[in-house]
């Protein structure tokens, strides 16, 4: 599948570039993208909800009254959980709601979000970013050029740059990632995912490593 290398303002160069076929059209699994969202989204719970329990309210544990002759229900001390104040009965304890996910199921997940945003047409590739300093005002006009009518975008760089994400982090509807921190849910959060050229180029020699990978293990 090729694609054309657009400039930071949206315009062509004259050249293009071959998206890996094994990474953007693949056969898409939507199950595996479901679980790879729902562990990630799970991984992001805290599990710190908590209630006290009878053993841990604050209150005497001294009995109210005697067990029996004063024509009422027996009733333990004020911390039961049937007065005010007292401890809640089977409620919340703190625990991970995070799951373990295979890592071939993860990989398949991300090929697929990336494969149905291919079909879409939402994958763009633009030249490498220089930018010499932090500067908001001129990433937003190139995240403008860029982005067409799509409001939520995901920019992925090849390498580190700390001009570009200190300039892209204040720019609404932008999440601007490396190529090795892609995950399924930013993928299908977002309208539309800009890669840059080296990025591209990444994906292409992983591609190649990979294919060459399994025709060794079939000889």
């Amino acid at each position: 599948m090729q694609v054309d290398i657009l400039n930071t303002q949206g315009g062509s160069t004259g050249r293009s570039i071959e998206l890996p076929e094994s990474i953007f059209n693949i056969e898409p699994n939507d199950h595996s993208i479901y679980l790879a969202v729902k562990q990630y989204l799970a991984a992001q719970r805290q599990g710190t909800h908590k209630t006290k329990t009878r053993a841990e309210v604050h209150g005497s544990s001294r009995k109210l009254h005697k067990q029996k002759g004063t024509g009422g229900s027996r009733k333990g001390n004020i911390r039961n959980p049937l007065y005010k104040g007292g401890g809640a009965v089977n409620g919340p304890k703190p625990h991970e709601y995070g799951f373990k996910l295979n890592r071939k199921v993860k990989d398949l997940a991300r090929r697929s979000a990336l494969t149905h945003k291919a079909l879409a047409n939402n994958i763009v590739v633009v030249e490498d970013l220089v930018m010499t300093a932090p500067k908001t005002k001129t990433f937003a006009a190139i995240h403008d050029a860029l982005r067409g009518d799509n409001w939520k975008t995901m920019l992925v760089l090849h390498e580190l740059d700390t001009n570009v994400m200190l300039s892209s982090r204040n720019v609404p509807g932008v999440n601007t990632v490396l190529i090795n921190h892609v995950n399924t849910y930013d993928i299908t959060n977002a309208q539309k995912v800009i890669f840059t050229e080296s990025a591209i180029k990444m994906l292409n020699i992983d591609a190649e490593y990979e294919t060459a990978g399994e025709v060794a293990s079939d000889n």
